[in-house]
């Protein structure tokens, strides 16, 4: 199955930040507002943490996590698991902070998709029986 946009799907974010700063601004309290009701931050997990990992390139840029990278990121999703099993978020004080909640996988994701894509466009010799 084809996503529209890629494996992350259709943002409107980086044409709103770039060309009107003062829409941008005046969204982000409700992004931020969307992003404490979803209640991943209240499970331990990270905005990407959420992203399904079904794909071939998602796979492929889990591949290129670090070591640290993906201890953390197994240790999050057991977590997490663990606290749904028994239906409640984790204690306040472990709450993920907005601060702490950064895009770790969205760059190698978006470096996986750019590498598709140049390959594709270099992709173009056809292989002709000689004659």
């Amino acid at each position: 199955m084809v996503l529209l946009g890629g494996p992350l799907g259709i943002s409107l974010a980086p044409q709103i930040k770039a060309y009107s700063g003062g829409l941008y601004k005046a969204l982000k309290p409700l992004a931020n507002a969307y992003a404490n009701v979803v209640g991943h931050r209240k499970m331990g997990l990270k905005y990407d943490d959420l992203i399904t990992e079904e794909r071939e390139d998602i796979q492929r840029a889990l591949g290129r996590l670090t070591t640290r990278e993906e201890y953390d990121r197994s240790f999050r999703m057991r977590q997490a698991f663990q606290q749904s099993v028994m239906h409640k978020p984790l204690p306040k004080a472990q709450w993920l902070k907005p601060s702490e909640d950064d895009r770790y996988l969205t760059p190698r994701i978006n470096q996986v998709v750019k590498e598709d894509d140049e390959r594709t466009l270099y992709d173009t010799m056809s292989v002709e029986k000689r004659k």
